[in-house]
């Protein structure tokens, strides 16, 4: 019989206790199922499509692939964690006002995808955004919706005169 443990994490600026958990268990696991986080979405499980996609550290990674005990005293960024509750953030308003949501499924992924991108790279070129968002599989959108979504973000927070 595997110990059960009780740890913290720190997931979108909140300290939050994780108890009976097998320190086994992916990020991924414990975010949905233990903590009620559900954006991030399990399909592959192999860090192959991106729809878990959340910042740790403010690096994004497949959390399918992270021990979350690994994450103790780490931060932790899910979609949920983007904006205020209620209110989208721009790359998510973007998403909608650009039509590159579909079904849904992925979009949690790509909208982490592409934030990470923003944050780095503020003004990114098309082959830079195809590049960062190849790591995402979407059945639904195409990816020129996706590009143009990022594309408008970035020349809205360029004419805001947000810094880089």
């Amino acid at each position: 019989m595997t110990a059960m443990e009780v740890y913290t994490l720190r997931v979108n600026g909140d300290d939050r206790e994780v108890a009976d958990a097998w320190l086994g268990e992916s990020l991924l696991y414990v975010l949905r199922e233990r903590l009620g986080l559900l954006a991030a979405k399990g399909a592959c499980e192999q860090g192959e499509c991106g729809s878990c996609s959340v910042l740790v550290d403010q690096h994004l990674v497949c959390s399918c692939l992270v021990l979350a005990a690994s994450a103790v005293g780490r931060e932790i960024v899910t979609v949920e964690g983007l904006a205020p509750v209620g209110v989208p953030s721009d790359v998510q308003r973007a998403f909608v006002d650009a039509g590159a949501v579909q079904c849904g499924f992925c979009t949690p992924g790509l909208v982490m995808a592409a934030t990470d991108l923003l944050d780095r790279i503020p003004d990114p070129t098309d082959m830079q955004i195809r590049e960062e968002l190849a790591g995402n599989v979407c059945r639904c959108t195409g990816y020129g919706r996706l590009v143009a979504a990022v594309q408008q973000v970035a020349v809205a927070r360029r004419e805001a005169g947000e810094p880089a």
